[in-house]
């Protein structure tokens, strides 16, 4: 039975990770200092195959055992979030990634990085491919996540030339899906929150900035094909079906038959114009494409979003 470690386990992609590593009879050890994560994200999942640890990963990791896998997805991952935590940001992007390379090189274990799309900042090529080395403002706002996750990369590259450690890593276009948390400041909760509560509709800008929205399970598939694959340098993972956030806006609004009234605010410092990905890499190295599409996707989204607020929990 294989044996893998999952860091930021309890947050949302960490949590369906975790839950799709089970259905494929792994043992899973979760690990998360709960900052941004929740332990409700992965009650559920408790059985004699699955731990939890409490841990913040930017101190020294220790794990019993042989490890076949360790998936490293911790680290703030919203705006609000890191914006919020700048330092502890910054902290998980480095110390956090070199007491996790550390761990896969004394049990000499698979290695992939969460990485990011934000890695391309403000892109000035769009779709954007992995060759692109981006447009980023290390002294913005955003920097602090951007940056913490260009320098994982590289330290990622640096023990895979160094230490011949075998690393994978995906970078990750715009996730939706249920167990996101209603108040993380990304466009789909936020939008799908202020529909059901009835509010406005928050759009920063004028709503023509473009994102490209790929539903989890989508993206999990992917990042465990790329685990698994002999690839070793950075593959998008996303949905290449770009799309306005007011156009977004607007098809909430049509499948859900309410009038809520669109709210305009300014953009905000550094906030991508375009976001596209293009995946030619993942479909020629791993064999894949995104299968949800948007409308589905959204409404299995919508659903798990109305059972939480009826429950009044605030996520």
């Amino acid at each position: 039975m294989p044996r893998a470690l999952v860091t930021g386990g309890a947050g949302f992609l960490g949590s369906h990770l975790c839950e799709y590593l089970l259905n494929k009879n792994f043992q899973v050890i979760c690990m998360d200092n709960l900052l941004t994560g929740s332990i409700d994200n992965i009650a559920h999942l408790y059985n004699q195959d699955f731990l939890f640890v409490k841990h913040d990963v930017t101190n020294y990791i220790f794990i019993e055992g042989h490890l076949d896998y360790i998936f490293h997805l911790a680290s703030p991952a919203s705006p609000i979030d890191y914006l919020e935590y700048p330092i502890q940001t910054l902290k998980v992007g480095s110390l956090g990634t070199h007491k996790a390379l550390g761990l896969a090189k004394e049990k000499q274990a698979r290695f992939l990085l969460a990485s990011t799309s934000e890695v391309y900042g403000d892109p000035l090529v769009h779709p954007q491919k992995e060759s692109y080395w981006g447009n980023v403002n290390p002294i913005g706002p955003r920097g602090v996540y951007d940056e913490a996750k260009r320098f994982s990369e590289a330290l990622v590259m640096a023990y895979q030339r160094t230490h011949g450690l075998e690393t994978r890593i995906v970078r990750i276009f715009n996730t939706y899906g249920p167990r996101m948390r209603l108040y993380d400041g990304r466009v789909v909760p936020t939008l799908m929150r202020q529909l059901i509560k009835g509010e406005p509709l928050t759009i920063f800008g004028d709503g023509r900035q473009t994102r490209s929205f790929c539903y989890v399970s989508d993206l999990i598939e992917g990042i465990y094909r790329l685990m698994l694959s002999d690839y070793p340098e950075p593959v998008n993972i996303g949905n290449p079906n770009e799309m306005l956030v007011v156009d977004l806006a607007h098809k909430l609004l049509q499948m859900s038959a309410q009038n809520n009234p669109l709210e305009f605010k300014p953009l905000p410092v550094d906030d991508p114009k375009v976001r596209q990905p293009d995946i030619t890499l993942a479909r020629e190295k791993l064999g894949w494409e995104p299968e949800v599409g948007l409308d589905e996707g959204l409404k299995k989204t919508l659903e798990w979003m109305q059972g939480v607020l009826n429950k009044g929990a605030v996520l």
